[in-house]
């Protein structure tokens, strides 16, 4: 393997040609790479614009989970992600729910922050004084970008100076609190962040401006303030129908019990929680948002409290089973690639246009729908029967046989635990 110089010069072919030969099979990667199944003959130019040093589209499955009842109104929901039993799971929950009062929030905001990092080489008090008294004039000198987002119910709601001196020394912060109305906003944050930190800079005098040195002026993806709170409510007796072998008590004492163990034990929360993402990731990539935005915010506040614990709540009151979600959600359905990326446009078709607290709710209820189908094939089936169907049909694709055999070995390992090996095994005995 050698250096590449300028890469991002070369034209595509090239690319896929330079790509191609450091892997085993040259010839195969070029075909497989240029062939149109890869490539989108009508929108590939603007897909290739979302990113750099395309050499082609990598897919993934684009599924609905249809009949969720959410706040009172049934969507049909888009999910993209590769993991087998995800949206069969979401589906199943979202009609299990469907017929004891749906999904439900309990409450919402959506206020975002971004922050001028900065070190002030004088007196603290100074700064703080300065800061104080500039402030109305740097609001008004941020109206340009506002103003906009002012007439759609967003804007900068408020700005605060924090002393960060006692965990680095002359360190100070200016934290924004802004709400970007239907957007995500990154973009909006960062630029009026920028001019904010520039007209910082400006409006000292000499003496003070060289007491002054900007590190950095971000938008911060630790949401806390951009939270839904999503839930699930029914009669205990209305899960007695849930497992046959046990009564509706029973799992809803057992349901309570798991979610308990995956607010103390770290071991059982991450994977807990990895339960929720599958919900809550495949939503918010099949509409455009940014995945790894969500996923940081969600476990930095699972682990607010010092340890990592549970994002969920189970409650068992007045013969009442309640189970919910609260966790971060910085999402957007106008603007980026809400508006570019040719599904993600037909994803907010499907889910009738929603705004950004919409889609919130749409995104929560998937994730708690996911993470409540795990624990019930936990605590009552075992997770691998569902799965593990779908994970013989993955394997399946990887022999060269007639439906005929496929139906043999489905009824052969019906019941039964295999491997990868115990298949091929069985499918040579029968060949």
């Amino acid at each position: 393997m050698h250096f590449i110089e300028r890469f991002s010069k070369y034209n595509r072919d090239s690319k896929v040609a330079l790509i191609g030969a450091i892997t085993e099979k040259p010839e195969y990667f070029t075909q497989a790479l240029t062939q149109s199944r890869y490539r989108s003959s009508v929108e590939q130019q603007k897909l290739e614009s979302f990113s750099e040093n395309t050499i082609a589209n990598y897919h993934l499955p684009y599924g609905i989970a249809p009949n969720f009842l959410v706040d009172g109104k049934v969507y049909h929901i888009p999910m993209v992600i590769e993991e087998s039993s995800v949206v069969a799971a979401a589906a199943k929950s979202a009609k299990f729910w469907y017929f004891r009062g749906g999904f439900q929030t309990e409450s919402i905001s959506v206020s975002k922050k971004g922050q001028i990092h900065f070190f002030w080489y004088g007196n603290n008090q100074e700064i703080k004084t300065i800061v104080q008294r500039l402030l109305p004039e740097l609001k008004e000198s941020l109206r340009y970008f506002t103003s906009r987002m002012e007439e759609r119910g967003g804007g900068i709601k408020s700005i605060q100076l924090n002393d960060r001196t006692s965990d680095i020394p002359h360190y100070f912060e200016l934290d924004f609190t802004i709400e970007t109305a239907d957007s995500m906003g990154a973009n909006f944050i960062n630029s009026l962040l920028e001019k904010a930190a520039q007209y910082l800079q400006e409006s000292l005098s000499p003496n003070h401006r060289n007491n002054l040195e900007i590190n950095m002026a971000i938008l911060s993806n630790h949401t806390p303030d951009s939270k839904i709170t999503m839930k699930v409510e029914c009669p205990i007796s209305m899960l007695d129908d849930v497992d046959e072998n046990m009564k509706g008590e029973q799992f809803a004492r057992k349901f309570c019990n798991a979610v308990e163990i995956s607010k103390k034990n770290i071991s059982r929360a991450v994977t807990h929680n990895k339960g929720i993402m599958n919900g809550i990731d495949s939503v918010v990539m099949a509409t455009g948002n940014d995945y790894r935005a969500v996923e940081g915010a969600a476990h930095a506040y699972a682990v607010q409290e010092g340890n990592y614990t549970s994002l969920t709540e189970c409650n068992l009151s007045n013969e009442l089973f309640t189970y919910c979600l609260s966790i971060p959600l910085s999402v957007g359905s106008v603007g980026g690639l809400t508006n570019l990326h040719p599904l993600a446009k037909q994803s907010l078709e499907i889910l009738h246009n929603p705004s950004a607290k919409e889609l919130m709710k749409i995104i929560a209820a998937a994730g708690l729908a996911n993470n409540f189908g795990a624990i019930k094939s936990l605590i009552t089936t075992g997770i691998q029967k569902g799965h593990m169907k779908l994970h013989l049909e993955n394997i399946l694709m990887n022999f060269n046989i007639q439906e005929e055999k496929k139906v043999k070995v489905r009824k052969h390992f019906q019941n039964k635990p295999f491997s990868y090996r115990d298949i091929e095994s069985y499918i040579n005995s029968i060949t």
